[in-house]
């Protein structure tokens, strides 16, 4: 805490005159100096050695502050641990080839973001040489994949699009993974090339709003924040659902002061939580997991759900999904060009 202590000067005085004794007046007060800044060590954001805060902001560094923005959600005190089920299979972000990212623009100005409609075409392509012919109305592509002229054909083709990058995984072929300290790497993620985020930990939000400064200045409209859902996994870390609600509140603030629609991927246990700071969803295999309803508050508020399945026929999921409203189609694992969508 700032002293606060005030110090008193007092001039005392004699002077002897022809015999006779008088005394000066005291000095006034000196003024206390204005306290400095709070730095940024006490910011209040926890750190991993000691116990999560509900709240996370980015470092003065690298968060924007726009005129009249505000903090990033708390989390719901009453929310709920989730209650265990099957483990499912991470969702299948890859490494991309090392490149040199651009440097990070300002933050677009809040209030002038896209805001998709309930029902939307799409295409996801996270590998292979990009198909930019697909007859959709959003794309969902790979962040550091895709360049700002490829962003700017499919604007030229009335398109929307989607940066896509994971939040919550460290993967070593960013060209930005020497950014992570070695501190907030914790376990392989089951079958991947990844490794959990300890999200708890405020230099994780640092590298995911400048990652968003790189997807504003391509000229992205919207983000996919991947693995934001590592409180239900084995991460290394004691990650509680309260963490993963401030983490995911937090990430969409820095899309929304960029400008930036964001989705929220899987994380379906907090979705009546999450829904009204996001955008969008983006889901997995709810049908195949028996869990598309879990989605439905993003339809009832007008928001799209964009959905796909793997492993089941399209005849066998579409009747479910398109009488939910989503936006759903059947794609391959490694998410390259093919697709099968739902029947409009």
């Amino acid at each position: 805490m700032t002293s606060r202590g005030r110090v008193l000067a007092v001039t005392l005085g004699a002077v002897a005159v022809l015999g006779l004794a008088a005394c000066s007046e005291p000095s006034p007060p000196v003024p206390s100096a204005t306290p400095s800044p709070a730095s940024a060590s006490a910011s209040g954001l926890p750190t991993p050695t000691t116990s999560p805060q509900p709240v996370l902001t980015a470092s003065p560094a690298a968060q924007p502050a726009p005129s009249g923005s505000a903090e990033p959600g708390t989390a719901d005190p009453g929310t709920k641990e989730p209650t265990s089920k099957p483990t499912k299979p991470s969702s299948p972000s890859k490494p991309s080839k090392p490149s040199t990212p651009d440097k990070p623009s300002k933050p677009q100005a809040s209030g002038a973001r896209w805001k998709p409609p309930a029902k939307v075409t799409w295409q996801w392509q996270l590998s292979g040489s990009l198909d930019t012919s697909v007859n959709v109305k959003v794309y969902d592509v790979d962040l550091f994949d895709t360049s700002a002229s490829q962003v700017k054909k499919l604007h030229a083709d009335g398109r929307k699009v989607i940066c896509y990058f994971s939040a919550g995984s460290y993967e070593s072929g960013r060209p930005d993974s020497g950014d992570f300290p070695a501190a907030v790497k914790g376990k392989k993620m089951d079958g991947w090339p990844e490794n959990w985020l300890d999200i708890r930990d405020p230099r994780v939000l640092d590298i995911m709003a400048a990652r968003m400064d790189l997807c504003a200045k391509k000229g992205f409209d919207g983000v996919e924040p991947d693995n934001v859902d590592g409180y239900q996994n084995d991460t290394g870390f004691s990650l509680s659902a309260k963490d993963q609600l401030a983490f995911n509140k937090a990430i969409a603030k820095l899309a929304h002061d960029r400008g930036l629609a964001v989705g929220l991927k899987n994380d379906l246990d907090q979705v009546a939580a999450l829904q009204p700071s996001f955008d969008f969803a983006v889901n997995e295999e709810c049908f195949e997991w028996d869990e598309c309803q879990m989605l439905t508050p993003f339809i009832k508020a007008g928001k799209p759900v964009l959905h796909v399945e793997y492993g089941v026929a399209p005849g066998t999921f579409c009747p479910t999904t398109t009488s939910l409203g989503f936006s759903s189609m059947r794609k391959n694992m490694d998410l390259d060009a093919a697709r099968t969508p739902c029947p409009s």
